[in-house]
């Protein structure tokens, strides 16, 4: 199945060639997104001073922006960014966290996806409701709503704004308006571990370094993350363990095992 051979010749770029990953991401995953992008094998960089961003974009494989911890002075670095990575034509990942929550995230996501339209959008089905105008349901920053809910406001946001977007839940949700694709991999204990979601996005940023196609990048960066929670999830009993775990399989990943246990389905 090309999609297979697509994600294990990617994971294995990532890998070969350590592409640099520019974050502006929020406080609380700061660490374990880097970390998760060290142990996928590329290499994060968080950078979210007004001074440096574009000079730190010009270095830069990918740019990822998550509005986990907004503030006014991160939104002028997020834009000056964007714009940046537009300008030397570098894949753009948007994380919307939040949206839905407050007016201030929700406009700021909204200008954010105007400003970069994004290579890939991100988010979980409460964001993505939200971003395409429906009713969100949300707790602070995490979701109430399903990512089978939110599908066909993924799909409108996909054609209005000509991007892929991505839903991640139980089951995650990839789409470019036409193709879409259903992903099985993962497991519960990845939703009780601060910053999964996050590190769902940077490791997305990552394939997209090495992978033109959005659509394929996103599909292989869910699959190949959801694949690294499953195994995780055996070694320990509780999210403490997990998140240690996650990044230990993540590292130890290979492709007979991406193989074995990646179920996805393309419609």
């Amino acid at each position: 199945m090309k999609i297979l051979e697509d994600v294990c010749t990617n994971m294995e770029k990532i890998r070969r060639v350590h592409p640099l990953v520019h974050n502006i991401t929020n406080y609380v995953v700061m660490n374990f997104t880097a970390n998760v992008l060290l142990a996928l094998g590329a290499s994060p960089v968080m950078a979210h001073a007004r001074e440096e961003v574009e000079e730190m974009v010009g270095l830069a494989n990918a740019l990822v922006v998550n509005i986990g911890t907004l503030s006014t002075t991160w939104i002028e670095s997020m834009v000056a960014a964007v714009r940046a990575a537009k300008g030397r034509s570098i894949p753009i990942v948007l994380d919307p966290v939040g949206a839905g929550a407050t007016r201030f995230r929700t406009q700021t996501a909204l200008r954010l996806l105007e400003e970069a339209r994004p290579a890939v959008l991100r988010g979980n089905g409460s964001e993505i409701l939200a971003l395409a105008g429906g009713k969100a349901n949300t707790k602070g920053v995490d979701s109430a709503t399903g990512s089978g809910e939110a599908r066909q406001a993924a799909i409108a946001l996909a054609k209005s704004y000509g991007i892929v977007v991505a839903v991640t839940g139980a089951e995650d949700f990839v789409t470019d308006g036409a193709k879409t694709a259903v992903i099985s991999n993962g497991h519960e204990l990845m939703s009780r571990v601060t910053g999964t979601g996050c590190g769902a996005s940077a490791v997305t940023g990552a394939f997209c370094a090495v992978e033109e196609d959005a659509f394929a990048a996103a599909t292989g960066a869910l699959a190949t993350f959801g694949i690294a929670g499953e195994i995780a999830a055996r070694g320990g009993p509780g999210p403490g363990s997990f998140q240690i775990n996650l990044l230990d399989r993540l590292y130890a990943l290979e492709s007979q095992t991406i193989e074995e246990l990646m179920r996805i389905i393309l419609l």
